[in-house]
């Protein structure tokens, strides 16, 4: 039956909002009999013209509750329709046995539909996602008593009138406080304090690490190749005291070799001229 429901034009105020309301406005109101019949062979028989009756009926009531959430900067029409939804499923879920008119049942659908709308749509990252959030969200700025940061005691207040904790509250001021940025700087045209300036990790470049791998290689390469002049024992000393992280001292490669440390030391140097002379690389 939602799917039935939704194809309804009214369903959606379009772009002319005040003819929308206007129209709505002129719907007749259902008197507590015709309200009560008209709920009773939706519920029990799923009589879809009841529904369209009883839904049109009460959109008037859904641009009344849209009116009191215009100061999260959204479309007015935009949450009528998300509340026109609400409506529809309070219609469908309406037991009219309660003896409760449905608008009274109708409100909680309403409102639960505008909540998540504003909650996905006011900032880009989500500003409230536990229950405590969420009931901060909607209360905390009417609980506010002045303009400016909240002193610690009026803090406490607050979260004991709402039941959450202090910290959840000093969260939400800030995050309500908050300004979205574009990452570019588009919307200040500042583009030189944009987030992509400090944001971007210029080492994850493909480029860069392509360029840094082939470097790399080419050196490795380089030094092989100049390695492999030397003989083994010239090798082995320049290896061990240049080319490892436990870097062997000259008094252990002279008793591995039995040698003077002396003697180590000059061909040592004696290696790495030669490998800088191999390379090209003057002293």
């Amino acid at each position: 039956m939602t799917k039935q429901l939704v194809a309804l034009d009214w369903m959606s105020p379009g772009a002319d909002l005040g003819g929308y309301i206007q129209a709505v406005n002129n719907i007749p109101m259902l008197t507590p009999e015709r309200e009560r019949e008209l709920a009773e062979r939706l519920h029990f028989e799923g009589d879809v013209d009841a529904a369209r009756e009883l839904v049109l009926a009460h959109l008037r009531f859904v641009v009344y509750v849209a009116k009191s959430y215009s100061g999260y900067g959204l479309a007015e029409a935009d949450l009528i329709q998300e509340g026109n939804v609400g409506l529809m499923k309070a219609a469908r879920r309406f037991d009219p046995t309660f003896g409760v008119r449905l608008v009274s049942f109708a409100v909680h659908w309403i409102k639960a539909e505008m909540h998540e709308f504003i909650l996905r749509n006011w900032r880009i990252v989500k500003v409230a996602t536990t229950k405590g959030q969420r009931k901060l969200f909607f209360n905390l700025r009417s609980a506010k008593t002045r303009l400016g940061w909240m002193s610690q005691a009026e803090i406490e207040k607050v979260a004991g009138d709402l039941g959450v904790e202090p910290a959840v509250v000093r969260q939400m001021e800030g995050r309500l406080a908050a300004i979205d940025e574009a990452y570019d700087g588009a919307d200040t045209g500042d583009d030189y304090n944009a987030p992509s300036r400090y944001l971007e990790d210029w080492t994850a470049n493909p480029a860069t690490i392509a360029e840094a791998d082939s470097v790399e290689l080419d050196g490795r390469a380089t030094l092989e190749t100049a390695l492999g002049v030397l003989d083994p024992r010239a090798r082995d000393i320049v290896s061990r005291r240049w080319l490892t992280e436990d870097k062997a001292t000259l008094q252990t490669l002279a008793a591995e070799y039995g040698i003077s440390a002396e003697r180590v030391r000059q061909l040592e140097q004696n290696a790495l001229r030669k490998m800088r002379r191999d390379l090209g690389v003057e002293d």
